[in-house]
């Protein structure tokens, strides 16, 4: 339940907060901008919270810290920003392989290498193509705004404890930097949250004794514990796919962007709509899974192509090109390295690929492409 009044708070601190009233007990992270917010919110509230807080000395161990508190049964949680997920990889394959759940956020920046502090969406293949070693999956849920960050924070933890596995926040140094007025859910009491029987607290004499692990020599015992996982993402993937849709009734050019880049792309479709060019936009929340059905249900009886908008090179236009089984062509516009591409340059790029010759800068007035757009999961 949401508390009524709304504050102004800084997205990564709002996350914090968040993570905290959901009942995070534990975050162990690594300084890295730009979601250095994070673990400064968490180290002057997390005591009073009666949890701990934890700065490591590098983002491998802050991973590996998730592995033992997680395993004993606690909500846990760490962030950080792309490089750092990189170092964190080998860690999240082994939450993934011994189901211990876990939230990790990456409030994505510009790269390859150690790249720049600026937004980018180029983390897109590392989070949902698996990033380690093995075959494993992570829920993955993009956020759009500082509001639906913090919902989506309480998901987080309720689903990485539903199929013990680790989630992901997957945001950017805009939805992470920027302030926004916020509603706060009530706090939840850690104690009442459902029992984990697997978890390692110690028998007291009184039960067997509970193993994590991810290690199997035997390959045929391996593959019969792979084959249990993969039975558990196709429950996933069948029951946790989120997106919205907006202005797709009727629209022939459909726009595909998630996270602080569909708040962008919006806009632009609302100055193209008000120059009278058929457009919508579906916006992935979950980007694993896809959620195919929002193409398939929402655009594709009527849409004639659509065009990803990505803060990269186009890591997402495959998964739309799966989504729609390859029967429209799908085009692409992005910038990457943190720059962000502008509500005019979106329009342009519909304008190319719709074939409307609509001049940028001499267009009716339009409306505020922040707002609209039906939620579906």
């Amino acid at each position: 339940m949401l508390v009524a009044d709304k504050v102004l708070m800084k997205g990564n601190e709002a996350l914090a907060e968040a993570a905290i009233r959901a009942g995070c007990r534990f975050y162990a992270g690594y300084p890295i901008t730009p979601q250095n917010e994070v673990p400064e919110y968490m180290s002057g509230h997390m005591f009073a919270a009666g949890g701990q807080f934890i700065q490591a000395e590098s983002e491998i161990a802050a991973i590996n810290m998730l592995y033992g508190a997680g395993g004993a049964g606690i909500r846990v949680m760490t962030s950080s920003s792309s490089p750092g997920i990189s170092l964190k990889q080998e860690g999240i394959s082994y939450l993934a392989g011994a189901e211990v759940p876990a939230v990790i956020v990456n409030m994505a920046r510009g790269g390859p290498g150690l790249g720049g502090i600026q937004p980018a969406q180029s983390d897109y293949f590392q989070a949902t193509k698996g990033g380690g070693h093995g075959d494993y999956r992570l829920l993955v849920l993009a956020p759009e705004s500082v509001q639906e960050m913090v919902d989506l924070v309480d998901l987080a933890f309720d689903r990485a404890d539903h199929y013990r596995t680790p989630v992901m926040l997957l945001g950017d140094a805009i939805v992470g930097q920027i302030m926004e007025p916020v509603a706060l859910p009530e706090p939840v009491d850690p104690a009442a949250l459902p029992a984990k029987p697997w978890a390692t607290t110690g028998t007291g004499g009184t039960r067997r004794k509970n193993i994590i692990n991810s290690l199997y020599l035997n390959p045929d015992h391996l593959e019969q514990h792979n084959l249990r996982l993969q039975a558990k993402y196709a429950v996933m993937d069948a029951a946790e796919r989120r997106w919205t849709s907006y202005q797709v009734d009727d629209a022939e050019t459909v726009v595909v962007a998630y996270g602080s880049m569909a708040r962008i792309a919006r806009r632009a479709v609302d100055m193209a709509r008000a120059a009278g060019v058929k457009v919508g936009i579906v916006r992935p929340i979950s980007l694993w899974p896809f959620p195919a059905e929002g193409f398939a249900a929402s655009a594709l009886p009527v849409a004639k192509r659509f065009l990803a908008v990505e803060m990269s090179h186009g890591q997402m236009v495959e998964d739309v090109r799966l989504a729609i089984n390859c029967r429209l062509p799908v085009h692409f516009f992005g910038r990457a390295g943190g720059v962000v591409p502008t509500p005019d340059e979106v329009l342009a790029a519909i304008n190319r690929v719709s074939g409307d010759a609509l001049q940028v800068g001499h267009l009716p007035a339009h409306t505020d492409g922040m707002l609209g757009g039906d939620a579906h999961e």
